[in-house]
């Protein structure tokens, strides 16, 4: 039986649906840039607006919560129908970077909170943060034929890293939910922005060279 969850406030679940509208976006604009139909645009945006939600809700023993709630499904739809009735040349550019970096940092804190909330220990709620925010774009580019944001060296990863771990430890250290949250998230969110101006990148493996 799952623990009992605590309540994880008014404030980390707008995160949470936050980053959700973005992921959503991104998958919606995979199948909308490749001339797919808006079927296959909405089945990327809910895959991507809700994977990385999905499996952390398995694997931590919590009812996956999409399906469960009102409107987060027609969410989803409503973005990817939005993408596709829209010109290509709203979305490019500069300024959906920016929305995707803050839909990362965003969902990260909200995983790592959630994961807390039904007693996952520090360090693996840490990465339940990590796959929240990354899972979907994961699925998204296999599903797409891109190479995965995991192989690539630019800080994506590693920023959602940085707001899951911060939260987790801020949470630890006794500050309010909202306070550890929206620090957590700002942070993640200044290191992808950091990485998207100056081009910051993790260095690649040399081997014996």
């Amino acid at each position: 039986m799952a623990p009992d969850p605590l309540p994880l406030g008014s404030f980390l679940p707008w995160l949470d649906l936050f980053g959700i509208a973005v992921f959503a976006a991104t998958g919606a604009l995979a199948a909308a840039g490749r001339s797919q139909t808006f079927v296959t645009a909405a089945f990327f945006g809910l895959v991507t607006g809700v994977g990385g939600g999905t499996i952390r809700d398995l694997l931590i023993g919590a009812p996956v919560w999409w399906v469960h709630h009102p409107f987060v499904a027609a969410l989803c739809l409503g973005v990817a129908a939005i993408i596709w009735v829209t010109p290509q040349r709203w979305w490019d550019g500069r300024g959906f970077d920016w929305l995707d970096a803050a839909g990362l940092a965003a969902y990260a804190v909200f995983g790592a909170a959630k994961a807390l909330e039904y007693g996952i220990p520090p360090i693996p709620a840490m990465l339940m943060g990590v796959l929240t925010a990354c899972a979907g774009g994961i699925i998204r580019d296999v599903l797409a034929g891109e190479p995965s944001i995991l192989m690539r060296p630019e800080l994506y990863v590693t920023a959602a890293a940085l707001a899951s771990g911060l939260h987790v430890a801020l949470s630890l250290a006794g500050l309010p939910l909202y306070a550890a949250g929206i620090l957590a998230a700002a942070a993640g969110f200044a290191l992808r922005a950091a990485a998207i101006v100056w081009k910051l990148a993790l260095p690649a493996y040399r081997g014996g060279r």
